[in-house]
């Protein structure tokens, strides 16, 4: 059987404010304006919690509830439990919330909201903090009048995380009196009653729980995980403050509280790249009962980093708000470079792709009723929102373009220059259509092809070197298998044009081998192997060269990672030799586990490899290609870390070193087997 794991995560100034609060409009802690503060939140109370349905198939079906039992479903426990919190914290009643990570892998989440309601739901017949607990889709978010915008993932998260924890126990500060109710996998232990007191006017709630270690595959946090996500909420949720500490460690702290909000999201986003001016535009407003709020920076990079938020929940695949900005984007940039002479009457409009080169952006809404589609909620379907930030977008940045001249001119002359080098990547494009129409389906002359033709049944090995390549070639199963040999390094696409990608030879290799296209051509129902293996030597170059192919792959043709096509062949670390037998291992722990079978003495011969050039075509097969018996990384992306990702690949792949530098410092711990 292939052994196949996973990589979870590939997963990490002076600001312009366009648009204050105007007088006795101020934010409360969410950053909403008094718009959004529920007109009966003071009245929040036992009835305003309506139940929907039971509990009792979460702990049969837990991946319906939270995606996932691995590693990332278990810290999506963690932010269904901080979701509603932060719910709280736009509805104007918790400034903040801190997270601890136990010593015994428990989380507890306490915030200085106004408290789970303790009364009786009359509905239930029992305490409104136990309907939260313990029955699926209750909660103040169905219409029961308790919050007028919230997150969550499907407003499941405490009776779920309930459900899948051996324990979870719930404090209530009310009135001077601590309330408490503990539960274990989801049956209540007692009623709710009366612990304790505390001091008058104190409000909020105390989570703690332990997920049930015969669910989940892995259950101990890794801080590194949480601090992203964390940080995110922080950010979209300006004046919150969020404190994460890991009693694990000793002086394990990190505060995240941002009164720029996403402005200063921005600049974290930035803080790899080179800014082309100085402020981070802001825009924010109320439209159609839609609450805005854009931040926007462009840096000297050549790809667009824009994320969109509905309520604090990331739309990966964007939506109407995200529509919404491009359009009005588009249409004020052309408007002001015509109105400006900065394109002549003879030249064609920027596009919104020439606009949005070297642009990093946030786009959060909060909407009373978000309509997703589908189940993930990974795109907005509202028509309202569109129109809303539209027009917020398009009048404020029309403001801020007359009244800054120097920095609209930047942004029109960097948008003309792409404008430009789009034109000459079309051309080398259509170049290589026409080639292709006049010789057949031309694969390039290196690929050594597969005769198998049924993409589920196919793999591509990208192999570095001419060596390595003409020994997978000898060792594969020519049925099923291709090989494409690289010459060295790729280009760094991080730091290039599409004009030069496209006259790249190995990246032209690897485009018309994969027969997706890139970019607008992109179509995944022409990739000719659902198998793509990254197969690179184990040192240092071999490593890079690995990042500059993930690189293209990220920037160029995401779907491949998002769809589960890519992988990394793990090539063994070493060879042993004795009496005749041969064992490889693909780690030191291996090797060691290996020499305590076998016996350690002087018949050991231990060999270290290098590189693939130094197996023979059978040794190659033995270890890294033949599936029965082969060590496969599928590369994954977390949609929910997508930003981090986003910034890890610029720090790595970008021209700032300080920045790259810091980031090998704090990740240095974690490599093992780096051969220098």
């Amino acid at each position: 059987m292939s052994e196949e794991k996973k990589i979870e995560n590939l997963e990490e100034s002076d600001v312009f404010d366009l648009k204050k609060p105007e007088d006795g409009n101020e934010q409360k802690a969410g950053g909403l304006s008094e718009d959004f503060v529920p007109e009966n939140g003071e009245n929040y109370g036992a009835d305003n919690i309506q139940i929907l349905e039971g509990l009792e198939a979460v702990r049969k079906r837990p991946g319906m509830y939270i995606g996932t039992t691995s590693i990332r479903g278990l810290h999506h426990l963690v932010y269904e439990i901080v979701d509603n919190s932060v719910d709280e914290a736009l509805a104007g009643f918790c400034s903040e919330i801190q997270v601890f990570i136990n010593e015994d892998n428990s989380i507890t989440v306490i915030d200085n909201g106004r408290g789970i309601p303790v009364g009786i739901n009359h509905k239930a017949g029992i305490p409104a903090v136990e309907v939260v607990f313990t029955i699926l889709h209750a909660g103040g978010k169905f219409g029961g009048g308790g919050y007028k915008v919230s997150g969550g993932l499907h407003g499941v998260g405490a009776s779920v995380v309930n459900a899948l924890s051996n324990w979870l126990e719930v404090q209530i500060f009310h009135e001077g009196k601590i309330y408490q109710q503990r539960y274990e996998r989801g049956h209540v232990c007692y009623p709710l009653k009366v612990v304790g007191d505390c001091e008058e006017g104190k409000s909020g709630t105390k989570v703690t729980f332990l997920p049930d270690d015969t669910i989940f595959e892995e259950t101990v946090f890794d801080h590194d995980i949480l601090k992203q996500r964390l940080r995110e909420m922080a950010f979209l949720t300006k004046n919150l403050k969020i404190v994460l500490t890991d009693l694990r460690e000793e002086n394990y702290e990190k505060v995240f509280h941002y009164e720029g909000g996403i402005k200063e999201f921005v600049t974290y986003l930035n803080s790899s790249k080179t800014a082309l001016y100085e402020d981070v535009l802001y825009f924010e407003g109320t439209k159609d009962n839609v609450y805005v709020e854009v931040a926007m920076q462009h840096n000297d990079s050549y790809n667009e980093s824009s994320f969109s938020f509905v309520n604090n929940i990331n739309t990966p695949e964007g939506g109407m708000h995200l529509t919404g900005f491009r359009n009005a984007l588009t249409k004020t940039f052309n408007d002001y470079a015509r109105s400006n002479k900065l394109l002549k009457d003879n030249e064609d409009n920027l596009s919104g792709e020439d606009i949005r080169e070297g642009l990093t952006a946030i786009v959060s809404i909060k909407i009373e009723d978000p309509q997703f589609e589908g189940q993930t909620k990974q795109k907005l379907g509202n028509l309202q929102a569109r129109g809303a930030v539209d027009a917020i977008v398009s009048e404020q940045l029309t403001y801020f373009l007359e009244q800054n001249p120097a920095t609209a001119k930047t942004i029109c002359e960097k948008s003309i220059t792409a404008q430009r080098a789009r034109e000459a990547a079309r051309k080398a494009r259509d170049l290589t259509r026409r080639k292709t129409a006049l010789e057949g389906l031309s694969l390039p002359g290196k690929l050594a092809d597969c005769s198998d033709k049924d993409p589920k049944n196919c793999e591509i090995y990208i192999v570095e070197g001419d060596s390595a390549g003409g020994s997978a070639k000898t060792a594969r199963d020519r049925a099923t298998q291709a090989i494409l040999p690289l010459r060295g390094k790729i280009l760094n696409v991080e730091k290039a044009r599409l004009d030069r990608i496209y006259g790249n030879a190995e990246i032209k290799a690897m485009i018309t081998a994969f027969g997706t296209g890139i970019h607008e051509d992109f179509d995944i129902e022409k990739l000719r192997y659902h198998k793509i293996i990254i197969m690179t030597d184990a040192d240092v170059d071999g490593a890079h060269i690995a990042t500059l192919m993930l690189t293209f792959i990220y920037r160029f043709m995401p779907e491949l990672i998002k769809q589960g096509y890519v992988y990394l062949a793990q090539p063994p670390l070493y060879k042993l030799e004795k009496n005749k037998k041969i064992w490889y291992a693909y780690s030191d722990e291996e090797l060691d586990k290996i020499l305590q079978e076998v016996g350690r003495d002087q018949n050991n011969r231990i060999q270290r490899y290098k590189g693939l050039g130094e197996m023979d075509a059978e040794q190659l097969w033995e270890t890294t290609m033949d599936p029965e018996r082969r060590v496969l990384l599928k590369v994954t992306m977390d949609e929910e870390a997508e930003s981090e990702i986003d910034l890890t690949f610029t720090t790595l792949m970008g021209d700032k070193v300080e920045p790259r530098r810091i980031f090998i410092e704090e990740n240095a711990r974690f490599v093992k087997n780096l051969d220098i």
